[in-house]
């Protein structure tokens, strides 16, 4: 299961992508959302997907594993496609089946958001790719440390995520191991019906909830026989440095915001 598992997974190929600091890869991200956001016409799509393509491919990552980021979304992707057919009424009517008429504007809206959530999550799926959970989890407490001024506590989020995120495989591992012993009782999910299946996932919802809990205790209870402290000053075994080549993947994405805002 670990391997079909995509979510917080980082491939190392060496390329110059993952030798970034992960606070320019978050702070990229950002910059990247305001860009998605104001795409408003075909040429600027094109060019933010050229752009995307171009990132994707200096990963030396194969391109198979970002359309396998995208495929547990397709169906949401479907369903904001088709919502955008029902609900949008502007443009050139193109089809008119009874009540229902389908507008140019309704498509064009609807290609829109769905390219727009694909590129989103190719670029989410750059950035864990490329970089550890761990220099994730530093990266993000380096990129909110302006927020303690306002009385918030980085630690606390950073920690948290980065516990979701060694979660995540764990759970999935149980979730498996579950599987497994009600398929040896005869209980196999895949031969049935949907009622069934969907009457055996709830079952299989609670040893899943109380083995995660369970997990959460034994954690709480390692760290704190360990002294950790949240909120203490504590030092890092990889100290983060910003180089050159951070600021030039940073100018990367305001030149495709400049190039976006003028098209």
């Amino acid at each position: 299961m670990r391997e079909k598992l995509l979510i917080g997974r980082s491939i190392d190929t060496g390329s110059w992508i993952h030798g970034l600091d992960p606070r320019a890869k978050l702070t990229a991200m950002l910059l990247y959302v305001v860009v998605i956001v104001l795409v408003s016409s075909w040429t600027a799509m094109a060019l933010t997907l050229l752009f995307s393509i171009l990132v994707m491919g200096s990963t030396r990552i194969p391109f198979r594993y970002y359309f396998k980021a995208m495929k547990p979304l397709r169906f949401l992707m479907v369903f904001i496609f088709i919502v955008q057919l029902f609900t949008v009424q502007s443009g050139k009517a193109w089809l008119s089946l009874g009540t229902f008429t389908l507008y140019a504007g309704g498509v064009e809206e609807g290609l829109y958001s769905v390219l727009r959530m694909a590129l989103l999550i190719s670029f989410t799926a750059i950035l864990t790719f490329t970089t550890t959970p761990g220099k994730l989890n530093q990266g993000l407490e380096g990129v909110l440390k302006p927020l303690k001024r306002i009385g918030m506590h980085p630690e606390r989020l950073s920690l948290m995520i980065g516990i979701a995120l060694r979660f995540i495989p764990t759970i999935l591992d149980e979730t498996h191991k579950i599987l497994k012993a009600q398929a040896s009782r005869g209980a196999d999910l895949k031969e049935l019906p949907w009622k069934d299946k969907a009457k055996m996932l709830v079952s299989l919802l609670v040893p899943v909830t109380v083995g995660a809990f369970r997990r959460a205790e034994d954690l709480i209870q390692s760290m704190e026989s360990r002294g950790f402290v949240i909120n203490e000053p504590r030092t890092s075994l990889h100290v983060l440095v910003w180089t050159g080549r951070d600021t030039a993947f940073l100018l990367l994405f305001v030149l495709l915001g400049m190039a976006v805002a003028v098209v």
